[in-house]
């Protein structure tokens, strides 16, 4: 019977109505803290993975993880896309040629790079394919200037599909006229959307068309590869270039997006410290909770004391006691978190869509909606530090519970 003392008196204790209805206060407080803190730890963990993932998958999908170039450009580029492609870490390669220019349409301007590709082999770096919103890559036909444009610099345009547009290069023709910029006339034929900052500043066209613009002959700028780890592109990169010999050079795609995984991780790790001190205060309340309580059932102590209870006995039932509270805090915490994690973007959508709100503009934080990517191993480590938390908590009251000594506090009963 002794041996299940501290669970049956701890749970009692939990159960009990209290003369003193502060203590219950602190004891609600305490169980709404952890609540509180486990959830929003789950949601704002799972918004962070849900940045790290689209990263990955809109942003990372777009951009090359690799791109090996030349300083006199790649003419015989089809044999080299077969030599990289037989590489292990490569899984697919593509040609291109960058161009970055000015776009002018009913006396609007705007910036933009301008990729020239090849639509039979694009599939195999990019997903830009899977979010055409209007017109189809094969539309890029050789000698036909068309071009597709990112759905926000369409809009910031005033542009749709069959629309004209005029592409001012960088660079001067020079005629008998005198110095003039390049221009080129492309009809729009499609739009794409990936719901990211690519929207706004990117458009592709024909790598035959940018060939003959840029003035490269047979040459290509470079290629694209997609590796099967897109952590390991630096090291491949590099290998990839020493291969090659003088001549080539290579950059990664953490020349260019790797601040912003880097920032997502970072902050991610610091959000997680930041509000895992809510589930610390909200464990030490525990702490505040049980000494009153130690103090409120010293008589209850002393009786247990002297009809055999021990000391390690006595510790067991605070211990339970504040376990019972912590444990239904992070119950229901982690119910909440869980189901905020998994409906949130939806519901920030319909709060958008109601009152026409829009909290995420693409353009400054590189996607337009909210992702949540709920992760098991997060709701785990979380539970753990919580449980952790809670049963470091119940140490101090506990210990002096079972250093109360019956004969000083029976004396004056």
């Amino acid at each position: 019977m002794l041996d299940r003392l501290p669970f049956l008196v701890g749970l009692r204790y939990v159960r009990a109505k209290r003369r003193n209805h502060f203590i219950s206060f602190i004891s609600l407080t305490s169980m709404l803290g952890l609540m509180l803190g486990v959830a929003v730890l789950i949601l704002v963990l799972s918004v962070m993975n849900g940045f790290d993932h689209e990263l990955r998958t809109r942003i990372l999908g777009m951009v090359p993880h690799t791109k090996i170039e030349s300083t006199e450009g790649l003419v015989e580029w089809e044999a080299l896309a077969g030599r990289l492609t037989q590489r292990e870490r490569v899984i697919g390669a593509a040609p291109y040629v960058e161009q970055q220019g000015m776009f002018s349409a009913g006396g609007r301007n705007q910036g933009a790079m301008v990729n020239g590709i090849d639509p039979d082999w694009e599939d195999q770096v990019s997903i830009i394919g899977q979010h055409m919103r209007q017109g189809s890559l094969n539309d890029l036909v050789p000698g036909e200037w068309n071009v597709v444009l990112g759905s926000m610099l369409a809009r910031q345009l005033g542009v749709g599909v069959g629309d004209y547009v005029t592409l001012l290069v960088p660079e001067a023709s020079i005629t008998p006229a005198g110095v003039f910029p390049r221009l080129k006339r492309f009809t729009v034929s499609g739009i794409f959307s990936v719901g990211a900052d690519l929207d706004a500043n990117l458009a592709y066209a024909n790598i035959s068309d940018m060939q003959t613009l840029a003035r490269l002959g047979d040459a290509v700028g470079g290629l694209r590869l997609e590796l099967d780890d897109l952590f390991i592109a630096g090291s491949e990169t590099q290998d990839i270039v020493n291969e090659l010999g003088p001549g080539y050079r290579g950059t990664d795609w953490t020349f260019s997006h790797g601040n912003l995984f880097q920032a997502i991780q970072m902050e991610k790790r610091m959000i997680a410290l930041l509000l895992t001190v809510i589930i610390a205060v909200a464990a030490f309340n525990i702490v505040s909770t049980l000494v009153m309580v130690v103090t409120d059932k010293r008589a209850d102590i002393a009786i247990l004391r002297t009809i055999g209870a021990t000391p390690r006995s006595i510790m067991g039932i605070f211990i339970v006691q504040g376990l019972a509270i912590g444990l239904i805090g992070i119950a229901i915490g982690v119910a909440v978190g869980i189901l905020l994690a998994l409906t949130v973007s939806d519901l920030i959508s319909w709060f958008e869509a109601t009152f026409g709100i829009q909290f995420l503009d693409a353009g400054v934080y590189f996607i337009s909606d909210l992702p949540s990517q709920l992760q098991w191993d997060d709701v785990r480590d979380i539970v753990l530090a919580a449980f952790g938390l809670t049963f470091l908590s119940t140490l101090y009251p506990a210990w002096r519970a079972a250093r109360v000594q019956p004969a000083d506090v029976l004396r004056y009963e």
